[in-house]
């Protein structure tokens, strides 16, 4: 597991397009999935001991988003002949298992992660209503541990000022997590 860190925000960078299939063997472009207020696309896997971590508390947020206008995908890059725990079927479990309520993609080409520059997971990129990048940070500051009661929630807070202002915040604390695994 190779540590990486994702770089500062470039505020006002454009969502690529994309269309790719979902783990209910749909096709899902970026216009399916746009929010009314903002939009969250998420660079994540199955194996990444870093998803794994906050997927509960990630899942519990994206509910709580979805209610106040921003909706969010999942896509999963990862090679899957080297990391076959990152395959379309394990996709299609863990979304079951954690009661997805977002789209989960399959990126088999890793041309979306490299369109969008992606590095690690999770890699968030947080966008408003005309689809600019506003925010490019962690979840949170618990990472990988267990929540305390000073929990500092980045990305719901985040996602939340530019549902309110279309702003993200200034400054921003990097995601950490596992590369991207490219074939």
């Amino acid at each position: 597991m190779a540590l990486t860190k994702t770089p500062v925000c470039d505020f006002g960078k454009k969502a690529e397009e994309f269309k790719l299939k979902s783990i209910d063997n749909k096709l899902i472009s970026l216009n399916d999935i746009v929010g009314e207020k903002a939009t969250l696309i998420m660079f994540i896997c199955n194996h990444c001991p870093y998803v794994k971590a906050i997927l509960p508390r990630l899942v519990n947020d994206l509910a709580e988003l979805k209610k106040i206008g921003i909706n969010a995908v999942g896509i999963s890059s990862n090679d899957v002949l080297n990391y076959p725990e990152d395959s379309y079927e394990n996709m299609q479990k863990i979304s079951q298992e954690e009661a997805f309520s977002f789209p989960y993609l399959f990126d088999e080409s890793q041309q979306i992660a490299k369109a969008y520059d992606a590095i690690c997971t999770p890699d968030f990129f947080g966008f408003n209503a005309a689809l600019e990048l506003q925010y490019r940070g962690r979840f949170d500051s618990t990472g990988r541990g267990k929540p305390s009661i000073h929990n500092e929630r980045d990305l719901y807070e985040g996602m939340k000022l530019i549902a309110k202002t279309q702003k993200g915040p200034k400054e921003q604390i990097s995601s950490i997590g596992c590369s991207i695994k490219w074939k």
